[in-house]
């Protein structure tokens, strides 16, 4: 591990906010609204929070909900709980574990949304995929009734799946678009975070004239899952390379 990453491990590990579970065996903390805010209010999930840009832009826009950022790469993550902490925000945490493990974490009907910025769209297994039916059964253990979850990626390749995961499913579809920024694209005035906060990679990817898109949708009570089996054209460029090829 190099120094710069050893460092803001080290720095992190002093952080009240900051929770590293790496390893399964870890017992995982429980009851995070009463426990860890101190409060009863909502909870909300960015999964693969990356520098933590949009976990911390969530909690300084809506004081009224609690926020955590999850992801496995502590150095990424460091970036936002480093500013959560100078910024004063009471209503963020990070949590440093591996997504397969969500469900060990939150306790059921603990988690109102869950935001999926920019994954890493798995083209080839779909049981990695963050929005997979084998994600979708582990959400619905933590949701709350009628929860919500968010996507925003670049992948048309994930968009596509997505959409036909939740069409097949029948998920209620609460919003769908191709292209987050088209002058034409109206979101309703409760959703100016959808456009307002970018992520890192969001920032780039807009520089290269790409399109994002966005889908939010509701998981209902728990039914059989259905996995999509279509075709899909896989994206022209690596994802989560960052290597833009096209």
């Amino acid at each position: 591990m190099g120094k710069n990453k050893l460092r803001k491990f080290q720095d992190m590990a002093s952080y009240d906010h900051v929770f590293q579970f790496a390893y399964r065996d870890e017992a995982p903390p429980a009851g995070w609204a009463q426990q860890f805010f101190g409060n009863d209010h909502p909870l909300v999930l960015e999964l693969g929070c990356g520098h933590g840009e949009y976990t911390v832009g969530l909690a300084k826009q809506d004081p009224t909900r609690n926020y955590i950022g999850i992801d496995i790469k502590g150095a990424r993550m460091w970036a936002g709980a480093k500013q959560a902490k100078e910024e004063g925000l009471t209503n963020v945490a990070f949590l440093r574990i591996r997504i397969e493990t969500l469900e060990k974490f939150f306790g059921a009907n603990e988690v109102e949304q869950i935001w999926i910025t920019f994954p890493d769209p798995q083209m080839k297994k779909a049981t990695k995929r963050l929005t997979s039916t084998y994600f979708m059964q582990r959400y619905h253990n933590m949701l709350c009734p009628h929860g919500l979850i968010r996507l925003k990626t670049d992948s048309p390749f994930l968009y596509t799946y997505t959409r036909e995961m939740i069409r097949l499913n029948q998920y209620p579809l609460l919003m769908d678009t191709e292209d987050l920024y088209n002058p034409h694209t109206i979101l309703p005035p409760t959703h100016e975070q959808v456009r307002a906060i970018q992520t890192h990679y969001e920032r780039q990817w807009l520089e290269r004239g790409m399109t994002i898109k966005y889908l939010e949708w509701q998981l209902p009570e728990k039914q059989a899952y259905q996995e999509p089996d279509i075709e899909i054209e896989k994206d022209s460029y690596r994802s989560y390379g960052r290597n833009y090829n096209a």
